[in-house]
């Protein structure tokens, strides 16, 4: 299969520890990377995780809280000095101009790339990326100022060409490619192959949601339906359910709610708050409801 991998650099919610950075992952499709927030420390963390800076195609911001976008000038900066020329896409909702713009005219007004922003509308799920492997659609989200997530859907791959198959009718190379989109091939005697004995299906379609900062909505999940892998924030417990209504957050049980609608495959919680000593109960109380859940870490790398 083609790769399809999470890269979590930090998972904690507004104050960074020395356990646990604030939220920033990296989205591997085909080698191809996308940025999910950028908290301070994020480009140390990139460091370490060995990705290739140089293959950043996109950073998307979920909203413009301190903690998920403190360290995005320290990035930019350094893709500078690094000699970067490539075209770099910046995709928030609403003040991302005001709130940066100043900020890239000052420290970055000699970079040798140029840095594009895009404001997206928080409010209505749109499609804002697209290219040959993947389409990326906003998800909106319930916080204290504009808030979305992102969805990522994987384009469907061709199907996979049986070699011995193709050998045994002496099936031209030139016509791999047609064969690989769906068409049967006849024999110079005439004989009619169809498609499904020169080929195998192609790989499932895989798709992930990340979805922080934002109170419980129930409605999210009939946009998540079938998605292969779900990150939504637990940032509390049950217990403090009242303070999660208060902050616009959400508990672990509400994540794995919404992964249970959704019937999604897998969910990852995060963004932790820093008053519990271990996230196991966290665990343990989206597990109650969903059992396929798994807690972030960071430095984690999980495979889809």
């Amino acid at each position: 299969m083609e790769k399809f991998e999470i890269n979590i650099l930090g998972c904690g919610a507004a104050l960074p520890t020395p356990r646990r950075l604030s939220s920033s992952q990296i989205v591997n499709i085909r080698e191809k990377l996308f940025m999910l927030d950028c908290a301070e420390g994020a480009q140390m963390a990139l460091r370490r995780s060995r990705l290739s800076f140089s293959h950043l195609q996109a950073i998307f911001l979920t909203h413009l809280h301190g903690d998920h976008v403190f360290g995005l000038m320290g990035l930019l900066s350094t893709f500078g000095l690094l000699g970067r020329i490539q075209d770099l896409h910046i995709y928030g909702p609403q003040d991302l101009q005001r709130v940066f713009q100043p900020q890239i005219d000052y420290f970055c007004a000699d970079s040798p790339y140029q840095i594009i922003l895009h404001e997206v509308d928080s409010k209505t799920p749109q499609i804002i990326y697209e290219d040959r492997s993947v389409v990326i659609s906003t998800l909106p989200l319930k916080h204290r100022i504009p808030c979305c997530g992102y969805l990522f859907r994987e384009k469907p791959t061709p199907r996979h060409i049986r070699r011995d198959v193709i050998d045994f009718y002496q099936i031209p190379i030139s016509q791999i490619n047609n064969i690989k989109a769906g068409l049967d091939w006849t024999t110079e005697d005439g004989t009619f192959i169809p498609n499904d004995r020169l080929t195998t299906p192609p790989d499932p379609v895989r798709s992930y949601a990340y979805c922080t900062d934002t109170a419980y909505r129930p409605q999210l999940a009939e946009m998540l339906k079938d998605v292969t892998c779900i990150y939504h924030e637990g940032t509390f417990t049950q217990e403090h359910e009242i303070l999660a209504k208060k902050t616009f957050h959400s508990t672990a049980a509400q994540a794995a709610q919404i992964a249970l609608d959704a019937q999604a495959c897998r969910l990852i919680i995060g963004h932790f708050s820093s008053r519990y000593k271990s996230e196991d109960v966290l665990l343990h109380e989206a597990q109650q409801i969903f059992p396929n859940t798994i807690l972030a870490e960071d430095g984690m790398k999980v495979v889809l």
